[in-house]
């Protein structure tokens, strides 16, 4: 039997390409189209990087906010630290606010001394002469002679039998030296300082505790039984119990 040979395929015809001024005109189209497309996507870009740096630029040069303006004294003898009871207070601040500074002087007590001194509470230290300060100074040594005991912050001295009112460092040593007489006399409330506990009667229950804390302990004596009753179960079983050989010997007797 002869083979037919197989019938070769056919290639498939393809469009003649277009020649003359029409093909280069469509292919000059078509690079154009791509060239704008991606010129307009640049630029679009480019418009929003130009846009986020321009705002970035306008949040970091704006002033900050929050912050309030800087302080300019018209006053060509403005003082911005001013030296009252051996402490610096702020001169930018108000007289009764910049007395409160002072250890040992709130501001019911500023009040009281501007008024003894005849000041402005409500002026600027800083604006405040000389004179006018050491009179402030002054108002506040006389407090314990211008004010009601119960305004002064020590009203009985057992030793000298005065009531001073103490201000700055030496309200710190008085109230040490007080902590330690009640410590060398051994009252109750010596007794407290020295143990680190409440001293005005406080309930010390639930809060107050000093040292280390007692749930960890608690925990831990715990584990620690439960690891003894471990151990010492298989010990008993291990030793035989010597009552046994009690009677035999009462036997043998």
């Amino acid at each position: 039997m002869s083979r037919t040979p197989k019938e070769a395929k056919e290639p498939a015809k393809e469009e003649p390409a277009a020649s003359g001024p029409a093909a280069g005109t469509e292919a000059a189209t078509e690079k154009g189209g791509r060239r704008e497309r991606g010129a307009k996507g640049k630029e679009a870009k480019d418009g929003k990087d130009s846009k986020e740096t321009k705002e970035g630029k306008g949040k970091s040069k704006g002033p900050p906010t929050g912050k309030a303006p800087k302080f300019v004294p018209t006053n060509p003898n403005f003082r911005y630290i001013v030296r009252v009871a051996d402490t610096d207070l702020d001169g930018t601040r108000s007289t009764a606010l910049a007395l409160t500074r002072v250890r040992g002087v709130g501001l019911r007590l500023a009040e009281a001394t501007c008024r003894l001194a005849q000041v402005d509470p409500h002026a600027m230290i800083g604006d405040l002469a000389e004179p006018v300060v050491e009179g402030l100074e002054t108002a506040l040594q006389s407090l314990p002679k211008q004010l009601p005991p119960w305004m002064i912050n020590h009203p009985t001295e057992p030793i000298l039998g005065e009531s001073p009112h103490l201000l700055g460092a030496e309200l710190e040593t008085r109230r040490r030296d007080d902590v330690n007489v009640m410590k060398m006399i051994r009252s109750y409330r010596g007794v407290r300082h020295e143990r680190g506990q409440k001293v005005r009667g406080q309930r010390t229950r639930s809060n107050g505790r000093t040292g280390m804390a007692a749930g960890v302990l608690k925990k831990a004596a715990k584990e620690a039984a439960a690891a003894a009753g471990k151990e010492s179960a298989p010990a008993a079983a291990a030793t035989p119990a010597p009552a046994a050989a009690a009677p035999a010997a009462e036997k043998k007797a």
